[in-house]
């Protein structure tokens, strides 16, 4: 069964996904050993960690494809992409999909933003017309249809539209043929409750981020409001950047690490990263010299 195909049968599955935002190869195989069955990329995690830059617009769609395709060959599991706005009109959003596809790379969001775009949960976003986007999401069904890749269909529109005409996008994208709609920046728990009691046989996608506009509950909270897939997009991008900090402060004041306790050992990331596989596979060639 291929990614797309594995990814459509947890959709069918009761039951929300729970699913990480990854940034990297190595964040994706830890959520991936950890138990978790679907992963997802932000722009957000991608920009920062490939180019150092806020998600401002500033990956290109290549950056972005390139990050997400080795981080789709690397695990198992079924992993969402996010791919900004398609990079360009319909037809740049075919060519962006087919892409996608040849990657391995199980679904794609695609969001109604004008580009360059941010950030869901900065200020200053910029829309583009519903029908522009509905075009869009066509565009990405028919160059997706035979893979069988999911599409979420991301509205930015809530800061500056609010909430009523984000659910009339909602029920625009999801009959022009996206699988998932996911309405980004909802500002109460009350719109939180509202939104899956306007859109209630779609399938809804939430995302959590630590800080950010939206409340931030918990996987089962969200289930009980109806939503599909719980998304905590830069949860795991935060620690590591925590984690990271504290190392590099602590080896800078001490001239060592010895008596650092949060961190992982040699073994450990041998084990993630599984060095044993690679080392059985160089044995296989390996040419032993009589003694």
């Amino acid at each position: 069964m291929n990614k797309c195909n594995l990814l459509r049968k947890r959709l069918a599955e009761p039951g929300i996904i729970l699913s990480p935002g990854v940034y990297d190869c190595l964040s994706a195989k830890i959520a991936e050993r950890t138990g978790f069955e679907v992963v997802l990329t932000s722009g957000f995690g991608i920009s920062g960690s490939v180019l150092g830059y806020p998600d401002y617009g500033l990956l290109t769609a290549t950056e972005m494809l390139n990050a997400a395709g080795n981080i789709s060959k690397s695990i198992d599991i079924p992993l969402i992409a996010d791919i900004d706005t398609g990079y360009g009109n319909p037809v740049n959003v075919v060519r962006t999909v087919t892409n996608v596809i040849d990657l391995g790379i199980a679904g794609v969001i695609l969001e109604d933003q004008e580009w360059p775009k941010r950030c869901g949960h900065l200020e200053g976003k910029r829309i583009i017309s519903m029908e522009e986007h509905v075009e869009k999401i066509r565009a990405a069904r028919f160059a997706g249809e035979e893979s069988g890749l999911v599409i979420v269909a991301r509205t930015d529109a809530h800061a500056e539209l609010g909430l009523d005409e984000v659910i009339r996008r909602g029920k625009a994208y999801y009959e022009a043929g996206a699988d998932i709609v996911f309405i980004e920046a909802p500002q109460t728990e009350e719109e939180l409750k509202e939104i899956p009691l306007a859109l209630p046989d779609i399938p809804l996608l939430a995302n959590m981020i630590e800080g950010g506009k939206t409340p931030c509950l918990s996987a089962q909270d969200l289930e009980k409001l109806g939503f599909k897939i719980g998304v905590f997009a830069l949860s795991g991008l935060f620690a590591a950047t925590r984690a990271i900090e504290d190392c590099f402060r602590f080896l800078k004041e001490n001239g060592t690490t010895s008596g650092f306790e949060n961190r992982s050992s040699f073994e450990d990331y041998k084990e993630i990263i599984n060095m044993k596989k690679y080392q059985e596979l160089e044995e296989k060639f390996i040419i032993r010299k009589p003694h």
